[in-house]
């Protein structure tokens, strides 16, 4: 009897260590989405938009909260004018952002997130570029280095979404680029879509065109995405068949010089509402 209670104390003390570990295990967090989502897409005039950074395997539920010291940059553009959103709380699961809104226009929200290190064991690699739709000159870099394989990465993520402002009447600085490193841009008023639109989009990296980059869609609910792989021009062009909350997303995955590393990625999102 002694025996066994010593055992069930064992385990009621190793259990939650366990399951810690099993949430948090690299490779579940590497495969997130990480998503900036505002609480309301349409606000007035001197409002304060608040929007949830998270990341997570069901968009568009919150998941996994980012912590506030991996930001490295968040900023809000609004009439052409761009200012840092400061104000950031945690919250059960997400890191929460609160932006000043002042006048009319159609805000740019987006927030980029500082370098991270993580290391993937060869069976979750292929996994892990399927769910990219990485390349096939990716998949055969893999396969043919040197043994033993090793896969560090050290990846960077982009998240991006827009608030629509009172009566938007001349704003169109939702076309331009925000500066990330990897950005999708719309080419299309991303506050006033409808179910059955058309969404153009362009794909950039360090400010040019990404050419035969696959961008996936994912509508909230539904576990299957699209995925389309952006033309000469970096462009690709969606359809919204129906209302509701929206993801594009996308992954620059390349081998890394760095003598420490094999690869780096950039992950960069894009989330809108679809009347």
């Amino acid at each position: 009897m002694r025996q066994e209670s010593r055992i069930k104390r064992y385990f009621r003390r190793s259990l939650p260590v366990l399951l810690v570990l099993c949430v948090a295990s690299p490779a579940a967090v590497f495969a997130h989405d990480t998503w900036l989502l505002a609480q309301r897409s349409e606000v007035q005039p001197g409002a304060s938009a608040t929007l949830d950074l998270t990341s997570g395997m069901a968009f568009p539920a919150l998941d996994y909260a980012i912590k506030a010291n991996r930001v490295a940059r968040a900023s809000v553009r609004l009439a052409g004018k761009t200012s840092p959103v400061k104000t950031r709380k945690s919250a059960a699961h997400s890191l929460r952002f609160s932006a000043p809104l002042p006048e009319p226009g159609i805000a740019t929200i987006c927030v980029e997130l500082a370098p991270k290190m993580l290391e993937l064991t060869p069976p979750k690699v292929k996994e892990y570029l399927d769910e990219i739709a990485a390349s096939a000159e990716i998949r055969q870099a893999w396969e043919t280095a040197a043994q033993p394989r090793h896969w560090r990465e050290e990846y960077t993520k982009h998240a991006k979404t827009f608030v629509r402002v009172g009566q938007p009447s001349a704003d169109r600085s939702w076309a331009e680029p925000a500066g990330m490193t990897l950005e999708i841009v719309p080419e299309k008023d991303p506050t006033a879509l409808h179910s059955g639109d058309e969404l153009p989009v362009r794909v950039l990296r360090q400010g040019k065109p990404f050419p035969s980059f696959p961008v996936g869609l994912v509508r909230e609910g539904d576990p299957h995405d699209t995925v389309l792989r952006t033309d000469a021009e970096g462009r690709a062009t969606f359809r919204l068949d129906r209302a509701g909350r929206w993801l594009l997303r996308g992954t620059d995955l390349r081998r890394s010089t760095k003598p420490s590393l094999e690869w780096e990625s950039d992950f960069t999102t894009l989330t809108i509402q679809v009347r």
